[in-house]
């Protein structure tokens, strides 16, 4: 008897150690914060890898709700795989999946299509679900769209029900430099990639529109850079997900090999100032308080997608810096946090 009760103490003790453990790392994060916005993620997850590190860090922030992700179309073949919305919506499922999220965030496709003209939408479940969202009287709690692609499905949303415009905020990955602000890169083209996946979509949103737009341009998406050396450190070998996003960056470095272009020992996260400029608004006077902007008269873009002058069009935020010590440390710590949970 005396060692039967030995033994119950030692299991109690062993199974409270274990219990407290389990909410440490990421479960001790959430207890911290609440969340105090609405997301919705529009982003081309099938193509540049980057934005499926955006999905991952604003899926492990818990000061954002994910209302919704939906994954929008690219070049036929863009980054080496199909482009479609739903070769992206099977790269988006497999991180809900290792973060338990499948049967709770819900993941839309598109039509596979840019616009045709600036008055006729393009209807479908993204779409809708940016809408039904926008249009909630149940909450004040702000809500963003956060696009990291395309513009294809906010102007969509937009031209079926504009008073969304009231309701959202836009902040889009996206567009070429502005030549008052900063100079382009080397061998660029004037055609900017996001901006040319829609050329039809982006003039809604900026020439049409009244959305509140925050833009991140091709200067500063450039900003967010990891090396090597932090992805084999900071992401390889952090859990199930830091280990498969890990893979897919390895993957995607090899395509570019393959491809001959020599990208060094850097890689540019374009799309992870999304996560940088929702999640990680300051905590008093809420706004990314750490990046900066200039705030321009939103420019005219034309059907080749170069902006002209628009004295008529509505103030934008345009960034110009990013605060890229607390977007990587953020998402660093979140992954270690992450892996140091049972």
């Amino acid at each position: 008897m005396h060692y039967l009760k030995r033994y119950l103490i030692l299991c109690f003790l062993m199974f409270s150690t274990l219990a407290c453990f389990a909410q440490n790392g990421l479960d001790e994060l959430k207890s911290m914060a609440d969340s105090r916005m609405r997301v919705i993620i529009d982003n081309d997850l099938g193509g540049d890898p980057d934005g499926l590190f955006q999905l991952a860090h604003h899926l492990l922030s818990p000061s954002v709700e994910i209302r919704g992700i939906v994954a929008s179309h690219l070049y036929e073949q863009g980054f080496g795989g199909p482009g479609t919305s739903e070769y992206a919506k099977e790269q988006a499922m497999k991180i809900l999946k290792i973060l338990s999220l499948e049967k709770t965030v819900p993941v839309y496709t598109d039509q596979n299509k840019g616009l045709t003209d600036v008055e006729t939408p393009l209807d479908g479940e993204g779409v809708q679900a940016i809408i039904k969202e926008a249009l909630r009287t149940d909450t004040e709690t702000p809500l963003y769209v956060v696009c990291g692609g395309s513009l294809t499905n906010i102007a969509s949303a937009y031209l079926l029900e504009p008073k969304i415009a009231e309701k959202l905020t836009v902040v889009w990955i996206g567009g070429p430099e502005y030549t008052d602000l900063a100079y382009p890169p080397p061998g660029y083209t004037p055609l900017e990639y996001n901006l040319g996946i829609d050329i039809k979509a982006a003039q809604v949103v900026f020439n049409e529109s009244n959305l509140k737009l925050w833009q991140v341009p091709r200067n500063v998406y450039r900003q967010p850079i990891m090396t090597d050396a932090e992805l084999l450190t900071q992401v390889k070998g952090k859990g199930a997900l830091g280990d498969h996003l890990y893979s897919v960056m390895n993957d995607a470095l090899g395509k570019l090999s393959k491809w001959n272009v020599p990208i060094g020992e850097v890689y540019i996260y374009g799309d992870n100032p999304l996560v940088l400029l929702t999640a990680l608004q300051s905590s008093f006077e809420m706004d990314p308080s750490s990046s900066t902007y200039s705030v321009k008269q939103a420019p005219k873009i034309n059907d080749a997608g170069v902006y002209e002058s628009n004295l008529s069009g509505r103030n934008i935020r345009v960034y110009q810096q990013l605060d890229n010590r607390l977007l990587f440390g953020d998402f660093f710590a979140k992954l270690e946090l992450l892996s140091n949970k049972n």
